[in-house]
Formats: C-alpha cells, structure tokens, sequence
C-alpha cells in the first residue's frame, strides 16, 4: 500500500510510515514521468502494432524502464551499473534478432551490428585515446545496446549528434554559471535521449534532411 505509485507519497505526505524521514519528491516525479513516457511511447509508436512491432512495442517499453534508471544513476552518482546496462545489450540483441527471424530478413540484425561497430568502435577509440578523460567506460558499453537499437550507421551519426548538440545547449549554460571548467558531465542521459529520439523518429528525420540536400 505504501509503494503505489505518486499516490502513496501525497497520502504519507512525504514522510515514511514507520520512521517518519521524508521521502525525497525525485520517487513521484521519476513515477509520474514514467508513465508519461510510456503514454506518449504509444501514442507516437512509428512501428504498428501487428504481431512484430506489438513485441517490439513491450520491449521497447521494458529498455525505456532501464533508460531511466540509467538516466537517475548517471545524473546522481556519475554512474551506468553495468547489470543495468548488459541487461539492456542483452534485450537489444534478443529483439533485433526475434525480428529478423519474424521478418524473414537480416537486415535488422545486420543493421544492429552496424551501430555497434560505429558506436561502441567510436566511443572505444575516444576512452583509449583520452585514457577515460573525454568518455566514460559506461558510456562504452552503453553504446553496444544504443547501436543495436537505432541499427545502420547513419542512425548512428544521428544519435552522437543529437546527444551533442543536447549536451551542448544543457551543460554551457551550467558550466558558466558554475564557473569550474573541469566540472564532469554525465553523458549518458543525453545518449539515451537521443537514442529515444531516433528511434521514433530516425527515419523521418534521415528522409527529410535527404531530400532537403537533394531538393
């Protein structure tokens, strides 16, 4: 009774039952911005929902839960656990291929392997390079669930530009306000928002600036 979503924390009015110390207004916010996550997931779906994007639908919403508990380590403790992030390799992996079986077709397990090589070689390359000062190891291995999920390079390309652009108009501002030029800054939330953002709408974004280029 007392872990029912938002609704508990306004009945116990902030504060625990038994040893009265208040519960932190992070746990409503993250619950309520879960579940609007989760409507506008539907609502935008670009998939359908016949038997393949139905599944991929539930799955999509099972690695949103774990983006956002990405999201809510990295932004707190500068931290991607790594069970949290092999588990979502995992389910990227299992996803891509049940749809290349359903699909009778390769290429969205061989677009998968495509991401990964570009992300997680890029994101490697810049860990070696830098000896972990400009990239984290988590944001390494994040980049192995983030590359099956968008699937194909330019997808890719997508993802890291639309995670530094995002990064960029969010963290200047903090860092000149701060004033300390060597404050760290999780760069996690912002990959998982533009994997999100690619996902729904990767294609439509790809088509438009094609035609764009082509007139």
């Amino acid at each position: 009774f007392d872990l029912l979503p938002v609704l508990s924390w306004v009945l116990l009015r902030a504060k625990c039952r038994y040893c009265n110390k208040p519960i932190h207004w992070q746990y409503p916010l993250v619950e309520l911005a879960t579940a609007a996550l989760f409507v506008g997931s539907y609502l935008w779906w670009p998939y359908g929902f016949e038997p393949a994007g139905a599944f991929q639908f539930a799955m999509w919403l099972v690695i949103l839960a774990g983006f956002i508990v990405l999201t809510i380590y990295d932004l707190r403790w500068m931290l991607l656990p790594n069970k949290v992030v092999y588990s979502l390799s995992l389910l990227a992996l299992f996803q891509v291929v049940v749809l290349s079986v359903a699909q009778q077709s390769l290429q969205p397990l061989i677009g998968g392997l495509l991401g990964v090589l570009f992300l997680f070689g890029l994101f490697y390359a810049l860990f070696q390079a830098s000896a972990g000062r400009w990239i984290g190891g988590g944001d390494v291995k994040l980049a192995i669930a983030l590359g099956l999920l968008v699937g194909g390079p330019l997808k890719s390309i997508l993802v890291l530009f639309l995670a530094s652009l995002i990064g960029t108009f969010v963290s200047v501002p903090k860092l000149l306000v701060s004033g300390n030029k060597n404050k760290h800054i999780p760069f996690g939330p912002f990959l998982m928002l533009a994997t999100s953002i690619v996902y729904f709408f990767g294609s439509s974004m790809i088509e438009w600036y094609t035609n764009l280029l082509l007139g």
